[in-house]
C-alpha cells in the first residue's frame, strides 16, 4: 500500500498546477461518489491529466476511493492558498537610486533561475553570452531541470538583428532552443518579441530586457515579477498550446 500511495502522490504533484483547484475538487468528488469510470471526463479541458491521477489512484493495491477523495481537496486547499498568495515586485535594469530602492533584472533573473526545481522557460528576442546566466542555467541542467528557450532568429527579425543567431547565446548548456518559424508568421513583419522567464509556473518575469548583459544591466528597462496567482501558470499553458500546434518549433 505504501508504494501505491507513492505512485498516487507523485502523478498528483505532477498534476495539480495544471489541474488547479477547481478541476482537483471535481476529481475528489468522483472518487467520493465511487464513480471512476470515465473519470476524466468531469475536466474535459485537461482528460489526460485526470487520468493520470485515476490510474495511480485504482493501479495495483488500489487506494481507498474515499482517502484519495480527502487528498485531492487537502491538496485543492493548498493550490487555493498558494493561487491567493500573490505578490508582485517592480523589477529595473541601468542606474539605481538610493532614494527607491528596486530590485534588479540582472539578480532577479538570476535568482530565479536558480530557485527552478522542475522546469524553467526563456523567451528573449535578442540574446547574447551573459556568463552569470550561462552558469545559472547550466547548474539547473545539473540539476535536471527542464530548461527550454525560445529565441527569435536571424531570418526572423529581417535587418533589425545582426551578428551571431540569438539561439548562439545558449549553445553548449543542454538546453532546449524554440524558435517562432517564418513560415508561420501570418505577416512577415511578425516578431517573436516575448521578453519572459518562468520557473515551476509559480514565478513569472516579464520584463523589456533581452537576455544580453546591456539588457539586464546598462539599459533602462523595466518588468515584474509575479509570485503565485494563476499568471505563471497560465503563461506556462500558452507556451505549451504554441508548442503543441507546432506554431513554435524545436530547433
Amino acid at each position: 500500500m505504501t508504494m501505491a500511495w507513492e505512485r498516487f502522490e507523485t502523478a498528483v504533484a505532477d498534476h495539480v498546477a495544471r489541474l488547479g483547484p477547481v478541476r482537483l475538487r471535481a476529481l475528489a468528488a468522483r472518487f467520493d461518489q465511487g464513480r471512476l469510470r470515465g473519470i476524466e471526463d468531469c475536466v474535459p479541458d485537461f482528460p489526460g491529466e485526470a487520468a493520470a491521477i485515476a490510474d495511480a489512484a485504482r493501479g495495483d493495491g488500489a487506494l481507498p476511493p474515499q482517502a484519495v477523495a480527502a487528498y485531492l481537496r487537502g491538496a485543492a486547499a493548498a493550490l487555493a492558498h498558494r493561487e491567493a498568495s500573490l505578490r508582485v515586485e517592480a523589477v529595473w535594469s541601468g542606474p539605481t537610486s538610493h532614494a527607491v530602492p528596486v530590485r534588479s533584472t540582472a539578480q532577479v533573473l538570476i535568482r530565479l533561475v536558480g530557485r527552478a526545481t522542475r522546469e524553467l522557460l526563456l523567451m528573449t528576442y535578442s540574446a547574447k553570452p551573459y556568463e552569470p546566466l550561462r552558469e545559472a542555467l547550466a547548474a539547473a541542467v545539473a540539476r535536471k531541470v527542464t530548461v527550454r528557450v525560445v529565441v527569435e532568429t536571424l531570418q526572423g527579425a529581417g535587418s533589425a538583428l545582426s551578428g551571431e543567431e540569438p539561439a548562439a547565446a545558449f549553445h553548449g548548456l543542454g538546453v532546449e532552443l524554440w524558435h517562432w518559424p517564418v513560415a508561420r508568421r501570418a505577416d512577415e513583419n511578425a516578431r517573436m518579441h516575448a521578453k519572459i522567464a518562468l520557473a515551476d509556473r509559480r514565478e513569472l518575469l516579464v520584463s523589456s530586457a533581452n537576455l544580453t548583459h546591456s539588457g539586464v544591466h546598462d539599459n533602462i528597462e523595466a518588468g515584474l515579477l509575479v509570485h503565485g496567482g494563476p499568471a505563471p501558470q497560465r503563461a506556462a499553458e500558452h507556451f505549451d498550446a504554441l508548442r503543441s500546434a507546432g506554431i513554435l518549433e524545436r530547433m
